[in-house]
């Protein structure tokens, strides 16, 4: 049986990797799309996935803003607080555009950061 440690080569566990990636979630989309086909827009489960989607998103969001790792960690929390809070609110004003609030954002981040460094 090939494992991760199968292959002494640097290319191996990026192959690996995406082999196993591919392999756990690939059928999972196909289940998707096939049951996804035949749900309504407004059906109670469709209703119930998205609404488990949107807080799975709210809580990574609201990991990264509160107890961030690497280099966002050395920003501080008022900045980061500012920056997501400004950031939703372009991209209300800008007719819900992600990207508006995703420059704006990162804008006030790295912004801030330079002033504040």
């Amino acid at each position: 049986m090939i494992g991760y440690a199968a292959f002494d080569t640097w290319w191996w566990p990026y192959v690996f990797i995406a082999i196993a990636g591919w392999l756990a979630t690939d059928i999972w989309r196909w289940i998707g799309v096939l049951v996804g086909n035949r749900l309504k827009q407004d059906s109670a489960a469709l209703t119930w996935v998205r609404a488990v989607a949107t807080a799975l998103l709210a809580a990574v969001i609201a990991k990264l803003i509160l107890y961030p790792t690497g280099e966002l960690n050395n920003v501080p929390l008022s900045l980061r607080l500012f920056a997501a809070s400004a950031g939703f609110a372009a991209f209300l004003a800008g007719g819900k555009r992600i990207w508006i609030g995703i420059v704006v954002a990162v804008g006030l981040l790295v912004g801030g950061q330079f002033l504040l460094g």
